[in-house]
């Protein structure tokens, strides 16, 4: 990509930067409040990109200088100075290009939002629901490491241990954007705690990752919306209280049921199981461009498909293998404790490499 096209390139991005600022400045458009959130976004998002411009014109202005003076000045000393100086800005100049063709590729606007995470046992019995704790277990420690807020919204415990499913509330910096490389089938190799002749049995667990809708972006009529109440309960059956604070969402026209017996307030549990439901309904006409992205890049690593074996946690060997990129990791131990960031770092790459060479900015 030569300095021709990225100039061109930063010029439409510069130009499209001015529009968004003048647009939020204007009344009618503060009045929106959907279309002046999204304008809002956009600008943060852009404001990057537009630091790079600036520096890459200031380092061609730099490479300018040098070479006049190289071409024009007798002293040798002057002319050495010169040469020295043109010889780091074209360094810098090839660096901050590598930058400039990151930030042009067009950001997932879900990327910056909270998300939704929830864990399901599959197939593989009580083994799949304890399977499904030690994911748990091993995305609230990656949680914490990020700093990120989590809150249980509703939970199943597995007969033996674990959980059949669990639904977790995660807000911070670019959650989805990180978290939806996890969206998938997750298979676990291991002998058991039910296996008497130590036998290797597989089992597996589905992780679905959501963007957190936000209030504007989707409308839930009331009027279909079933709600009902009851009593919420604790692990091992014990009651957490004895009144109706817990909360069943029905929406009628999908059939989506969400439920949420998180706080002791019925009117928190409400609040969070309406967040839930805006969620998942926000998240079916995601999941149309989802399917719509992925029929047209057959490899994309982060296509939301839920049904995809994603990744292989074979302990006998100390092995985590993810199917999408052919990544293999000897560090099982450390990955199953919330150590995550390499494998979602070699994910990120091989996803960025990916729409590079789809948008043909290389």
């Amino acid at each position: 990509m030569g300095e021709n096209m990225i100039l061109t390139r930063l010029e439409g991005v510069k130009a499209r930067f001015d529009e968004v600022g003048q647009l939020i400045t204007d009344p009618s458009v503060i009045t929106n409040m959907k279309r002046y959130v999204k304008l809002n976004r956009e600008y943060k998002q852009l404001e990057p990109v537009i630091e790079a411009f600036n520096a890459f014109k200031n380092l061609l202005s730099n490479i300018e200088s040098a070479r006049k003076i190289l071409a024009e000045e007798k002293d040798d000393e002057l002319r050495e100075m010169a040469k020295e100086e043109l010889d780091l800005y074209q360094k810098q100049l090839g660096l901050l290009e590598e930058d400039i063709k990151m930030l042009l590729l067009q950001k997932d606007p879900e990327d910056d939002k909270n998300a939704i995470v929830e864990i399901r046992a599959g197939t593989g019995g009580d083994e799949a629901s304890i399977f499904a704790g030690d994911l748990y277990r091993m995305y609230s420690k990656f949680f914490e490491s990020k700093r990120w807020k989590v809150s249980t919204t509703s939970f199943t415990e597995g007969t033996v241990g674990g959980y059949k499913e669990i639904i977790m509330d995660v807000s911070g910096n670019g959650v989805y954007g990180i978290m939806k490389y996890e969206s998938g089938v997750h298979r676990v190799q291991r002998v058991p705690q039910t296996e008497t002749q130590g036998r290797v049995h597989t089992s597996a667990a589905t992780v679905a990752v959501l963007p957190e809708a936000e209030d504007f972006e989707v409308e839930v009529k009331q009027a279909d919306i079933r709600k009902d109440t009851y009593c919420s309960s604790g692990p091992g059956g014990q009651s957490v209280n004895t009144t109706y604070s817990a909360i069943r969402l029905t929406h009628i026209p999908t059939g989506i049921v969400v439920t949420c017996q998180d706080e002791k307030s019925q009117l928190k549990n409400l609040d969070k199981a309406m967040k839930e439901l805006r969620t998942r309904l926000y998240n079916l006409e995601l999941q149309k461009r989802m399917d719509e992205i992925s029929s047209q890049r057959k490899t994309m690593v982060s296509s939301g498909d839920r049904s995809a074996k994603i990744r292989t946690y074979n302990y006998p060997q100390g092995r985590v293998t993810d199917h999408r990129i052919n990544l293999t990791l000897y560090n099982l131990p450390s990955i199953i404790n919330g150590d995550l960031q390499e494998v979602i770092e070699k994910l990120q790459m091989a996803e960025n490499a990916e729409r590079l060479k789809d948008s043909g900015i290389e």
